[in-house]
């Protein structure tokens, strides 16, 4: 089975009217049927500082998703995008997931940044997603920004089912070091014999590239950093397999997913 995929390296600000007219004039640019895959905070906006979060309306985020739900079945399409949402009293930051049918999923990111910790509420799964097209199904698993970090969350969506990564991020640091992040990357697809799909923020700083790679290790495409930018990929979910996930020694070392009760 193939799948066509379309990301969008595109700015992210606070304004959410600006950020949806952002994400429309991206699938504007897609094709029925489409994966189309955006950055983190896509759409209540996002970054290292988030004391502008307090004059966010959670409503017109709420809206926001609506609007984005509403697109996607128009278009028929798939969108994947991030954004921080209303949850539990205060805010989550999510991957949204808005399928072509009309379902919609949320994942909230368990491990959160540190400029994260005490504004936004962890989440406490790591779901896989069914994605149903007119060519078959296809099992998505998506991480968010510094989860690049913890490779086990990764290992366990990829023994989940998982065929495609798809990762979100707004990274813009100047403190990190360059490259370390699409090593992170590459690493994460080809331990994993699964397909990374990354976007990341259109920034000056930006330190980790929006790209594809294959479950190789091999890097199919990449947008050139700190400018907006679009990139159409077709993915051969043959591609995808399970010999070193099926050479474990489970029987010494073995993760496991604590599912909330």
């Amino acid at each position: 089975m193939q799948i066509s995929v379309l990301i969008g390296q595109v700015p992210v600000t606070w304004d959410v009217d600006a950020n949806l007219g952002t994400v429309r004039d991206v699938v504007d640019e897609a094709q029925p049927g489409d994966m189309v895959v955006l950055p983190e905070g896509m759409l209540s906006g996002y970054g290292e500082d988030l004391t502008p979060l307090e004059a966010v309306d959670p409503a017109l985020v709420d809206h926001a998703v609506a609007q984005v739900a509403a697109l996607a079945v128009d278009r028929q399409v798939q969108i994947f995008c991030g954004s921080l949402l209303p949850w539990q009293g205060g805010w989550c930051n999510a991957g949204l997931i808005f399928s072509a049918d009309g379902d919609h999923h949320v994942y909230r990111k368990i491990n959160l940044a540190m400029n994260e910790r005490g504004r936004l509420r962890p989440g406490d799964d790591l779901p896989t997603i069914s994605i149903e097209q007119p060519r078959g199904k296809f099992t998505v698993g998506v991480q968010l920004c510094r989860e690049i970090r913890f490779p086990e969350q990764w290992q366990h969506l990829a023994g989940a089912g998982a065929q495609v990564f798809v990762y979100l991020t707004n990274a813009a640091n100047i403190r990190e070091v360059d490259g370390v992040w699409r090593s992170h990357l590459i690493s994460r697809a080809a331990e994993n014999q699964r397909f990374v799909v990354s976007a990341n923020v259109a920034h000056a700083d930006q330190h980790c590239p929006s790209m594809v790679v294959s479950p190789r290790g091999e890097v199919l495409g990449e947008l050139p950093s700190g400018s907006p930018g679009l990139l159409r990929q077709t993915l051969d979910l043959a591609q995808v397999g399970n010999w070193y996930l099926g050479q474990r020694r489970q029987d010494v070392l073995s993760v496991t997913c604590h599912r909330p009760t």
